[in-house]
């Protein structure tokens, strides 16, 4: 096991170390330095000798006078350093030599390469130059001493560095205890609150250097490991008590288990029953879906069949190649005019399907007396009836009522004897009955001795886009008749129910809450206005503004009242120059389409309202906008009719006379016009 040494011990080592290193390199930088410094000195010194010497000797060498060189040489027994020396000749040969006392070595007898050295000596080769000519050579060699030098030098070293380092012991031994008391203290407090968990030690602060902040660092850990304890106790005793309640609470838990299982079984049965009335509600979704498809395919063949129609007998009434006897245009223009209204029963049946499944439908219900409605159905029923020879028999209902909306009930009625007259044989019957099936019911029946139906399509009577098999047949229809009559009743808090025999024939039914009769009019109250055609003035005709954006739209008006010779028609393309119209030639009615370019009919009604010069002239909307919500927000905008298109002319005419009626009630303003000008 490895000896465990102090700090202080460790820092001892460290500065002992630095100080050794840092006096070796110190040393030994000196001692290169010096050496090196010396050695160039010697090398210097001799070649300044040997040039000395070269220059006195020049004379003997040139006079061949070899005791003058020999003489000249032994001057150098002045400088003991140099061991020996001689004159070479310009060949290279020995002309003189010089040999200190007790140098045993012989001399070259002839120079040849360069100057060799070595530990002991230093030799060094000086030519004699005289005039440009070399005359010979100066052989010194002096004794080495840089070996001696340099062991001088690190004895020297030696001594001084053992010196130094003493020097660092001593200081060391007693700055080391400054240094390392802080934390020989932090150490013997850490053992002892290791030893006895006692976190309220606390090491003293001796010094106000970093020894000192390591020391307030530690206390301030030991406080807050202090508090720390503390929390740590506090929260085991209640993870204590918290494991208990968790016992307790897991016993608790498994008798929830137990009845969970009980509920999940229970669950899983409920599951099992909703799959299966999934399942039965994705097979009706399906077979909903391919109803659907097969609608979209018979709603594309029945659109197409009235626009075949209507486009077939247009292009020969317009074509120059096909010509037509008048007999035979007013023929066309009749089944022009028939297509066009079955196209336009479709569009209607289409939007009440769609406001009927969005549940959009707005009712008004109130007090309906049945046998009003029952004669305005058999009015519109008789005719279809009378063309295929079938009888339509009505009950009498005096003082019936029923609770639901006028428009609605209508649309039902119609929608089940026009299927009754529709799918019977020919020469057949129609049976309306009333009948009260309880105190607050009503139950009117429509029979018919048609084909009937089975069992099957009874079930799938009520199906949206479902025909029953009559998709090829040669009656009209889109199989959403029965789907918006059923929802059209269900709304009015009533039912609607079917029997059939095949063969036979079938009963459609409806029951609808019964209510107290409307009150009788009290006498003296106005009757009904009856409709008065205006007729025109008898000076100019009547003037009207017609604002329209669309060209046939407007060409079409203009054609109904060239017709009129008591009407003149001014027209604006857009709103703005209706308006400028309207201030300048005051019409006595404006015909307004709504969806204008730039600025909206409602937009319009709204600047006429508002200039005292057109606020009273009446405005009759014309317009696509055909939903009933589009009705009632024209009718509140203070339209004073509300027509849709396509324009039904018996509706249009009547518009026009009520409203000119109403500016001219007769025997009031009326002018007496020239007999000349009548017949102009």
């Amino acid at each position: 096991m490895t000896q465990r040494r102090s700090i202080r011990s460790k820092l001892v080592r460290a500065v002992m170390t630095t100080t050794f290193v840092a006096l070796l390199v110190s040393v030994a930088i000196i001692i290169v330095y010096d050496l090196r410094s010396y050695h160039r000195s010697l090398l210097n010194d001799l070649a300044t000798q040997a040039e000395l010497v070269g220059h006195m000797t020049s004379a003997a060498l040139t006079f061949d006078d070899p005791r003058l060189a020999k003489e000249n040489l032994a001057l150098l027994r002045t400088r003991p350093m140099v061991r020996a020396a001689a004159i070479y000749d310009a060949n290279g040969d020995l002309f003189a030599s010089y040999q200190a006392a007790g140098e045993a070595r012989a001399l070259p007898a002839a120079l040849s390469g360069a100057p060799a050295a070595d530990a002991r000596d230093l030799v060094i080769h000086q030519r004699i130059v005289e005039n440009g000519d070399t005359l010979g050579t100066v052989y010194l060699r002096a004794e080495n001493q840089l070996l001696a030098r340099t062991l001088d030098y690190l004895s020297i070293a030696l001594g001084v560095t053992l010196l130094a380092m003493g020097v660092a012991y001593l200081l060391m031994r007693r700055m080391g205890h400054v240094v390392t008391a802080p934390i020989v203290a932090i150490t013997e407090i850490a053992r002892d609150v290791v030893a006895t968990r006692d976190y309220s030690r606390r090491a003293p602060r001796i010094s106000n250097d970093e020894a000192g902040e390591l020391v307030d660092s530690f206390n301030a850990m030991l406080t807050e490991i202090e508090g720390r304890t503390r929390e740590l106790e506090t929260s085991s005793s209640e993870i204590a008590r918290e494991v208990a309640e968790r016992s307790r609470a897991q016993q608790e838990v498994m008798r929830l288990n137990e009845q969970l299982e009980q509920r999940v079984d229970e669950r899983t049965l409920q599951l099992a029953l909703a799959n299966a009335e999934l399942a039965n509600a994705i097979e009706e979704a399906r077979s909903a879906n391919q109803a659907k498809s097969a609608f979209l395919s018979s709603m594309s063949h029945e659109l197409r069949t009235p626009l075949n129609a209507i486009l077939g007998f247009a292009q020969i009434l317009t074509s120059d190649s096909l010509p037509s006897t008048l007999e035979q245009k007013k023929e066309f223009a009749n089944h022009i005019l028939k297509s066009g209204r079955h196209l336009l029963t479709l569009i209607n049946e289409i939007l009440d399907l769609a406001k009927v499944e969005s549940g959009t439908v707005t009712l008004s219900m109130e007090p309906v007396a049945l046998s009003d409605t029952l004669h305005e159905t058999r009015t519109m029923v008789e005719p279809i009836a009378a063309g295929r020879g079938v009888r339509v028999l009505f009950p009498e209902t005096p003082g019936a009522v029923v609770l639901a909306d006028r428009t609605r009930l209508k649309q039902v009625l119609l929608n089940l004897l026009s299927n009754a007259v529709k799918y019977n044989r020919e020469a057949g019957a129609v049976v309306v009955t009333c009948e009260q099936v309880a105190p607050n019911r009503l139950r009117l029946s429509v029979q018919d001795t048609g084909a009937g139906l089975d069992a099957e399509q009874v079930a799938s009577l009520f199906q949206p886009f479902n025909r029953l098999g009559q998709e090829g047949g040669s009656q009209e229809g889109t199989g959403i008749g029965l789907v918006v009559t059923k929802r059209l009743v269900e709304l009015m808090g009533g039912e609607i129910g079917v029997s059939s025999s095949p063969g036979v024939g079938s009963v459609f039914w409806i029951e609808l809450a019964t209510t107290a009769p409307l009150a009788a009019p009290t006498e003296g109250a106005a009757a009904e206005t009856p409709e008065v055609e205006a007729a025109p003035n008898e000076g100019e005709p009547h003037l009207i503004l017609y604002v329209e954006d669309n060209p046939a739209n407007l060409r079409l008006v203009e054609e109904i009242v060239r017709f009129r010779s008591d009407l003149r028609l001014l027209s604006a393309l857009d709103g703005h120059v209706g308006l400028s119209l309207a201030r300048a030639h005051q019409p006595e009615i404006i015909l307004m389409d709504l969806n204008l370019p730039g600025m909206s009919g409602i937009e319009v009604l709204r600047q006429l309202r508002a200039d005292p010069l057109t606020a009273a002239i009446p405005v009759i909307a014309l317009t696509a906008n055909a939903m009933p919500r589009d009705i009632e927000r024209g009718l509140a905008a203070g339209f004073n009719r509300y027509l849709t298109k396509p324009i039904d002319i018996d509706k249009f005419t009547e518009a026009i006379n009520s409203t000119l009626a109403q500016l001219h009630p007769p025997g009031k303003g009326a002018k007496a016009e020239p007999a000349e000008r009548k017949a102009e």
